[in-house]
């Protein structure tokens, strides 16, 4: 049987990312005897195309902000003001809350260092963790999941890991998470059957079913089994009546119902360390928009659909860490159009328990036109691998930073302490 290194079910509601078969982890004592909530969980949210950080985290006392975008800045008046220097977008109101009691935190002007202004060089350079490098087939966080496991074997201790300990929402696994350490994409955690143990099983389930039938590979058939065991129990935890805690009210998007079966994984205490999902929608050429707009929608989404998240984990979000990237923001000047075109810096968001929040960090390179990269965009001034270095060294113990990000010569000196 051909087995693909990335995706185990292509295109399907189940996918299993691994170097080889199905191996060992997915063994039932395993799952009996280690799933539970970890001490601590990464959340990983991916703005595919490229979101308008300077719409989004507004830096309104800059002059040439206005000036150079007359029809889409937003006016200080609408402006939710974070520091007296930046502002959030309107729409972002969801936040202002969880900014106030110091769980979010923002880093401004952040970034790849790849000057790439393609979606998918771009995407890959982020997912992979190696900027400019291309052909890189494994994914940062799934490498930090590794360093965990070889500083565990360093201090002497043996862990087990439940077969939901990386997994992601969407049809197949990322980029960010493909390596050694295996992966499970979920396309929706209630839809998801296997022949003989549901109803009527779905065509993904049928199809992972119908490979151990077919293969005549010896640990597909012995851990067959096993692997329909994990994914029952799956859908035991993950009732279709799940309902939100502590008023939280997801709206009815992609977006929303992918933070709220990552909130219903993680409270099922099935072992899971690393979620990761995306949202699209931010390439913004035409029509952007200001205060309302196509921008302006996709963020009420956004911020809404991550802070139902947070208030649906209750006391456990104390142990949670969420962060969110874009591969590259957009230009500082408006278009013709309306829109903005491909650019360079923006803006991230750190969410968390342990996150030093109500802060906006990062060193400001100014909107100047002397100051702008290449005359277009913001300017760069930290590396979005300092900060995901600092997240994964303080959530997962992935001390071992050259192995995460090879080439990135990260030390914690230039953390910037947000965690």
């Amino acid at each position: 049987m051909q087995m693909n290194r990335r995706f185990f079910l292509h295109k399907g509601a189940l996918a299993v990312a691994g170097t080889a078969a199905i191996p060992s982890f997915l063994v039932r004592s395993v799952l009996a005897e280690t799933a539970g909530a970890p001490s601590q969980r990464l959340v990983v949210i991916f703005q595919r195309g490229a979101a308008d950080g300077l719409n989004v985290v507004v830096p309104y006392r800059e002059k040439n902000y206005y000036s150079m975008r007359p029809t889409i800045a937003i006016p200080q008046n609408k402006i939710i003001d974070l520091d007296g220097f930046f502002g959030l977008h309107p729409s972002l109101a969801a936040f202002k809350p969880l900014y106030d009691q110091g769980h979010l935190a923002i880093v401004h002007a952040a970034g790849s260092p790849d000057m790439s202004r393609s979606h998918f060089d771009a995407q890959d350079y982020m997912e992979s963790g190696t900027p400019g490098v291309k052909g890189t087939d494994t994914g940062w966080l799934n490498r930090a999941l590794q360093a965990e496991d070889l500083r565990h074997r360093c201090a002497g201790t043996c862990e087990q890991h439940s077969a939901f300990r990386a997994l992601a929402l969407g049809a197949d696994v990322p980029l960010t998470l493909a390596g050694k350490v295996p992966a499970i994409a979920l396309n929706n955690v209630n839809g998801f059957t296997v022949a003989g143990r549901g109803p009527t099983p779905s065509p993904a389930a049928s199809a992972f079913e119908a490979m151990y039938a077919e293969s005549g590979d010896h640990i597909l058939h012995t851990t067959g089994d096993e692997t329909f065991e994990a994914i029952k129990m799956l859908r035991d935890a993950n009732p279709a009546q799940y309902q939100p805690t502590s008023g939280a009210d997801y709206p009815n998007s992609e977006f929303g119902n992918a933070m709220k079966q990552i909130a219903q994984l993680l409270k099922a205490n099935l072992g899971v360390e690393a979620a990761f999902t995306d949202v699209s929608g931010w390439d913004t050429h035409q029509n952007q928009g200001g205060v309302n707009g196509q921008l302006a929608n996709r963020l009420t989404d956004f911020s809404a659909s991550i802070s139902a998240f947070w208030r649906d984990m209750g006391d456990s979000a104390e142990n949670i860490t969420l962060v969110t990237m874009s591969e590259f923001g957009r230009t500082a000047h408006e278009n013709g159009t309306g829109g903005t075109d491909h650019g360079h810096a923006n803006a991230m968001f750190v969410l968390g328990g342990r996150v030093k929040g109500s802060k906006v960090y990062g060193r400001w390179p100014g909107l100047s036109n002397e100051q702008l990269n290449q005359g277009r965009d913001l300017a760069l001034t930290t590396d979005y691998r300092e900060v995901l270095g600092e997240v994964v060294t303080q959530t997962l113990g992935a001390t071992d930073l050259e192995m995460v990000f090879p080439g990135a010569s990260l030390a914690s000196s230039r953390f910037l302490r947000l965690v």
